[in-house]
């Protein structure tokens, strides 16, 4: 095996699978095809036809909406494979069986499986296997081995030309749709929906959540090229009530099949109880029948977990993470905050990509942050904390933004200015912290904060 190049042959450790894989065209260099995967996976032995699957594409959501769907699936006795992207912390979150992340055995094991395949597609194709590609197909050979009974997955981006799509998905859930890699999916909502129909194949059903007309014509129209069956959020289901409540919310969904009553959600936010509708749509799509048991969706949401999704970390003060990494997902976080919390003042640490909507992000948190921190992450993506400050200081203005690039000292001054503006007046109530503006950003917050608990 001495003469396969270092990312084809076998690893020992995990470390050395991160290595091999980071080595690889990284995910944000596209070459929009699904030639490479389907070599791939014959190599394989297809191993993604050996389940049944649901697939999401969307703006937002898609993790928060994964986790629930899988959840749901488990309780109805079957073994389950989720596949999300990115990770917060550790690369092996990408690839879960029965609700849990490849250990660092079998991570390395499923990488093992595939490296030897990888160098036999390189050299047939005019561009190497991706990072992406690759630990796609990790997780489909993953899952065969388990082996699942279904497999929950999240496109990486887009839909259509997304390495996942090589599966043929039972139900095809499509999340909200909003201008978000522009430079590779398009400037415009409709032509964005247009990649992310892809995943709506012959005969499944689709599940679409509330999308703007232009969107949602783009979504039919695939729908009835393919014979899909379609359902909706707002007509066939959605969320009959709600009520916010301590650690989360109370909500009554209005299923394909009946209506769900006091179902207890231990997320916050209008737009987690959507997620929910949706995720409870989709599961009842997949299962066919009648309306599932109303004892096991309400044990089953009370069980729903979305780490670094409005999670809080720690109190004295709160500091709280969430993801948004674009205007729509920072709007959402913005109502949850008003609608779920009391915080004065709020002071956003915020970090963010240089390829994403920055100023619509600050836009958006602008009337619920009393002040900002602009900092940075580890990568090479990440906009400078310097530059991310000018666009601040334009939209709140000199006076309620600073910048640190180091996160850990930007979490500090902002804890700091927390709990001096509380100290100064109680009766404006608990100061808190929110971080927010990449996923990776709010990864190596959590990694951190978690370390100094």
């Amino acid at each position: 095996m001495t003469d396969l190049p270092l990312d084809a042959r076998p690893a020992e450790t995990f470390a050395e699978v991160e290595d091999a894989l980071l080595s690889r065209w990284p995910e944000t260099r596209l070459e929009p095809s699904l030639d490479r995967i389907r070599a791939f996976t014959e190599l394989l032995g297809e191993p993604q036809r050996s389940f049944r699957s649901v697939h999401l594409t969307g703006t937002n959501g898609k993790t928060s909406t994964s986790r629930m769907i899988e959840t749901l699936l488990r309780a109805l006795d079957l073994r389950t494979g989720r596949f999300t992207s990115p990770h917060l912390e550790r690369m092996s979150e990408r690839i879960s069986v029965d609700g849990e992340p490849l250990d660092d055995e079998a991570f390395v094991r499923a990488f093992n499986e595939v490296a030897p395949y990888t160098h036999l597609v390189d050299a047939e194709q005019d561009h190497p296997l991706s990072f992406f590609e690759t630990i796609v197909a990790m997780a489909y050979a993953a899952f065969a081995d388990a082996p699942v009974d279904v497999a929950v997955v999240e496109v990486g981006m887009g839909g259509g030309w997304d390495a996942t799509n090589v599966i043929d998905a039972d139900v095809a859930v499509v999340m909200p749709v909003a201008v978000d890699h522009a430079k590779y999916l398009g400037d415009d909502a409709a032509t964005i929906a247009a990649e992310k129909a892809g995943i709506i194949k012959p005969g499944s059903v689709a599940v679409l959540a509330e999308q703007t007309p232009e969107v949602m014509a783009v979504l039919l129209a695939r729908a009835a090229e393919v014979g899909a069956t379609v359902v909706r959020e707002g007509v066939e289901f959605g969320v009959a009530a709600r009520t916010p409540a301590v650690g989360g919310q109370v909500v009554s969904l209005q299923g394909l099949r009946g209506r769900y009553d006091d179902v207890f959600l231990p997320l916050y936010g209008a737009h987690q109880a959507q997620n929910a509708a949706v995720a409870l749509a989709a599961v009842e799509a997949f299962a066919g029948g009648g309306a599932l048991d109303d004892e096991l969706v309400r044990a089953a949401f009370a069980e729903v977990t979305s780490p670094g999704r409005l999670e809080i970390i720690r109190r004295s003060p709160t500091i709280v993470l969430d993801a948004a990494h674009n205007p729509h997902g920072a709007e959402a976080v913005a109502a949850a905050l008003e609608d779920s919390f009391s915080f004065s003042p709020l002071v956003g640490v915020v970090g963010v990509m240089e390829d994403k909507d920055h100023e619509g992000v600050l836009a958006a948190l602008e009337p619920h942050l009393a002040y900002v921190v602009c900092t940075q992450n580890s990568t090479p993506r990440s906009m400078s904390a310097a530059a991310l400050g000018r666009s601040a200081v334009e939209v709140f203005g000199e006076d309620r933004v600073s910048v640190v690039p180091d996160l850990a000292e930007a979490i500090d001054r902002a804890a700091t200015l927390a709990e001096a503006a509380e100290a100064i007046d109680v009766s404006i109530g608990a100061g808190a912290v929110l971080v927010t503006g990449s996923v990776v950003t709010v990864g190596e917050a959590r990694t951190m904060l978690k370390g100094r608990r």
